[in-house]
């Protein structure tokens, strides 16, 4: 059985009484990397902060060079406590970089092709969880760590979970409801 839940009433209900805007991210400046969903990351500067709040849910890339690069979120929430554990992430970004529009932007189409090129993006973190493992500095060992630990679970999600998520997420950009016993998820 396909599933998948709406975290945006969640999240909405959550920041409604903030009295600065939380996600305020541009689609065109969003990762890459970024698993489809409503959620993603932009460009942020957390100081590798915001996996203190999601570490089920956010990772780091290295594309700024000399160590950890931008945010983003490998991981979608499904249930009302991983969605505040993300908008709680989101809250630490002193960019605002967090954006949750995504559902504005994804086609079932755009997710086929992201799930295409899962290949490479799992080969980098691989390998880039590996050289974050080794680093023993005395000052930054255990952010190091800590990236590698996100790399890892990221590449965990790749290989059980994240076909599952994505098939009910289709189906969700499809249809625009949630699945119900009998229906039948889009294919990857």
């Amino acid at each position: 059985m396909i599933t998948y839940w709406n975290p945006l009433p969640t999240a909405q209900r959550l920041v409604a009484a903030d009295v600065y805007p939380t996600f305020t991210g541009n689609w065109a400046e969003r990762k890459s990397r970024n698993v489809p969903g409503p959620f993603y990351a932009a460009e942020t500067d957390t100081l590798q902060a915001t996996r203190g709040d999601a570490p089920d849910h956010i990772a780091y890339d290295n594309d700024l060079g000399g160590g950890f690069g931008w945010e983003f979120v490998y991981r979608q929430p499904v249930n009302e406590a991983e969605t505040g554990n993300l908008v709680s992430a989101a809250r630490v970004d002193g960019y605002c970089g967090y954006g949750w529009d995504g559902d504005d932007h994804w086609t079932v189409e755009a997710v086929r092709d992201w799930w295409g090129e899962r290949g490479g993006l799992r080969e980098w973190a691989v390998e880039l969880a590996g050289e974050w493992a080794g680093n023993t500095h005395p000052l930054y060992h255990g952010h190091y760590h800590d990236g590698a630990r996100g790399l890892r679970d990221f590449v965990a999600y790749l290989d059980d979970g994240l076909e599952q998520y994505l098939r009910g997420y289709m189906f969700w950009l499809a249809e625009g409801r949630e699945p119900r016993a009998g229906d039948s998820a889009p294919d990857l």
